[in-house]
């Protein structure tokens, strides 16, 4: 009874002077958390918030983590259970990009800004600024430097060039452009499309193209064109009655063009034309004009020349006009004419013995002392038939004593070696016989 009584009493003692018995009561100093705060809860009542049994969650600011426990306790030592400390948030450190790197405000602490940038020929792939955030994460995608920029290279300008004489190409030349690659400067391929420098090439335009690739794969390319001109005259044609051969393209500068004339024609202005610089022909436009034949001539060694380089000659020489092979040498002979004319063949005609011969060159006699001539010059028999072949350089180039079919006379003539050539054009120009 006497115990209840004194709990009694003191409780009334604390009710009437409630400031002395919290002056009994042990304090422990205020809790500062620099960077944070503290929720306390005390049995005192919340005015009290430093009394012996307070018990404090402690709580640190956005971008600050606790170091030390969670709470604390006001003991009766007037002392906390423990000492706390907020330390800003940090991020890992961050990984230097290959060919690049970063600089930062702040180092990397809570809220810093990392910004990345490459070296020159380089660029950045992933977020160019990073954020320190509050989960100790930097923001954004991993940053890295690639090599996304083609290596440069300079081709030269158009290259023009004009075809040399007689040619239809040219040979062109220029420095092989290098390139140059922006990042490392290392280039692993130069692939050239088209002919190389010093080729000779054809009338026209050609594109050129160099392409060079870098170590990332990336590529340059640069073209250029080539560009050959070809001189050229008018074209010529073939004389009537004539041939016309000409070198390289036929109206090229430096081309030659050589004329002819068909059996029984005589070439008449220049035999040759070349293709000047200026585009205009020298010489004479040619016409292939009918053989004037000359009988009045004093030697026969003079009427020959007028068959020089233009005839060939056969030359049928007989005692007289009954004589049986001379008249079948005619027979044959006449439904042959095509191909004589063909091959330029002029038939000389002999007939008779001194005093009482005569020549016959188609429609034309021949005064009696030529005749004569021309037996002795070319040592034909006058007294026997005879067939003497005469090649365009007079030359006797065989002799029948009997009568020669036409297929034999143009077996030979066309095994001659200017025939050959006649032969070519001929056929270019598509001249034959029936």
């Amino acid at each position: 009874m006497a115990s209840c009584c004194l709990r009694l009493a003191a409780l009334l003692a604390l009710t009437a002077c409630p400031g002395r018995a919290y002056q009994e009561t042990p304090w422990c100093s205020p809790i500062k958390v620099k960077h944070g705060y503290a929720n306390c809860r005390t049995p005192q009542g919340e005015y009290y918030k430093n009394v012996l049994g307070t018990r404090c969650d402690i709580r640190c600011q956005k971008g600050y983590e606790l170091h030390g426990p969670q709470q604390l306790i006001c003991q009766s030592s007037k002392r906390w259970s423990g000492k706390v400390l907020c330390k800003q948030k940090r991020c890992p450190t961050l990984s230097m990009p290959t060919n690049g790197g970063f600089k930062c405000l702040d180092g990397a602490y809570f809220g810093s800004r990392c910004e990345y940038y490459c070296s020159p020929g380089y660029q950045l792939k992933g977020d160019r600024i990073v954020t320190c955030m509050d989960n100790k994460v930097w923001s954004g995608r991993p940053a890295s430097c690639v090599d996304t920029e083609p290596p440069r290279i300079q081709c030269p300008s158009v290259k023009e060039k004009t075809a040399e004489p007689n040619k239809l190409t040219a040979r062109v030349f220029w420095d092989t452009p290098e390139g140059r690659d922006t990042a490392d400067g290392i280039l692993t391929d130069v692939i050239l499309k088209g002919l190389p420098p010093g080729s000779h090439f054809p009338e026209g335009d050609h594109k050129i193209q160099y392409t060079v690739y870098d170590r990332a794969e990336n590529k340059g390319t640069c073209k250029f064109l080539v560009k050959v001109r070809v001189r050229r005259c008018v074209k010529l044609n073939a004389p009537d009655n004539g041939y016309i051969k000409c070198s390289g393209d036929g109206n090229n500068y430096g081309a030659t063009c050589e004329f002819s004339c068909i059996g029984g024609y005589e070439l008449q202005g220049s035999p040759a034309r070349v293709c000047q610089y200026n585009l205009g022909w020298s010489g004479v436009e040619p016409t292939c004009a009918p053989m004037n034949i000359n009988v009045n001539v004093r030697t026969a060694a003079a009427l020959l020349d007028q068959f020089y380089e233009k005839r060939r000659l056969l030359i049928i020489s007989t005692p007289t006009a009954a004589n049986f092979f001379y008249r079948m040498q005619l027979g044959m002979l006449q439904p042959a004419q095509c191909g004589l004319d063909l091959r330029h063949v002029t038939v000389v005609e002999l007939v008779g013995v001194f005093p009482a011969q005569i020549g016959r060159i188609g429609v034309k006699l021949l005064p009696p002392s030529l005749a004569l001539q021309l037996r002795l010059l070319l040592r034909i028999p006058h007294y026997n038939f005879n067939i003497v072949v005469m090649d365009k350089h007079g030359m006797d180039k065989e002799r029948y004593p009997f009568p020669a079919t036409p297929a034999e006379l143009f077996a030979l003539i066309d095994n001659f070696p200017l025939r050959k050539e006649e032969m070519k054009l001929q056929a270019e120009i598509g001249q034959s016989c029936p």
